[in-house]
């Protein structure tokens, strides 16, 4: 399907009608520590949409064994965070960049525990191919996760931990959580793809996941 669906058409202008409060509480200072870019990739599969998370690598100082957007930090070299973004899906997971159509580069968003600006880019994978792990060290699995699965008001939950509270999903095998669960639930928000869930059901987050919590 080389065009891209309606709903992620959607997206930016529902953003810019009515900015979501977390995207406003979270904005970055004008000279941040760190910048980073994400991709956020999503594609026509088998059994219709779906979208492309990682596993980190249990061995990574930070973030060990979290589901992350393919991603990383914005070097010199790159064209801003899209390039980033997309030079960083390729180095993990093999992601060709003529495969892909951007569609928007979302608002930055500042982690404050490492002083990191977030920019998603949002895309649509117009041509699929086969991807999967290229660096063991950073990634440990590669997962094209089905949009519908995601929506199923079954596989969404609500994630309490200290004084964190935020969005889960399960898919694949995979408990996703924190940063990444939030974007996939405001982008899926501002799609009007999101179905009524039970934000009151919460799970605790897994023990292998807990551990890293603190990076």
């Amino acid at each position: 399907m080389d065009t891209p669906p309606e709903w992620l058409g959607r997206v930016r202008p529902a953003l810019d009608a009515e900015i979501p409060d977390w995207f406003a509480e979270f904005v970055p200072p004008p000279r941040p520590a760190r910048r980073s870019a994400v991709l956020m990739t999503f594609a026509e599969g088998d059994h219709g949409s779906d979208v492309i998370l990682t596993e980190r690598a249990s061995t990574l100082r930070s973030h060990a064994a979290q589901v992350a957007f393919p991603g990383g930090h914005v070097d010199p070299v790159d064209d801003g965070p899209v390039g980033a973004a997309i030079r960083e899906a390729e180095e993990e997971v093999g992601l060709d960049p003529a495969s892909v159509q951007v569609i928007d580069e979302l608002p930055p968003l500042y982690m404050h525990p490492s002083q990191n600006a977030v920019t998603p880019v949002l895309a649509w994978w117009r041509e699929p191919h086969p991807i999967g792990v290229v660096d063991e060290a950073e990634v440990a699995r590669v997962v094209r996760a089905d949009v519908d699965h995601l929506l199923d008001p079954a596989n969404r939950f609500t994630v309490r931990l200290d004084s964190f509270s935020g969005p889960g999903f399960e898919v694949d095998g995979l408990f996703v959580w924190g940063f990444t669960a939030m974007l996939l639930s405001h982008v899926f928000d501002l799609g009007g793809l999101t179905r009524p869930w039970n934000e009151h059901r919460e799970l605790p987050l897994p023990h292998h996941l807990r551990a890293t919590y603190q990076d």
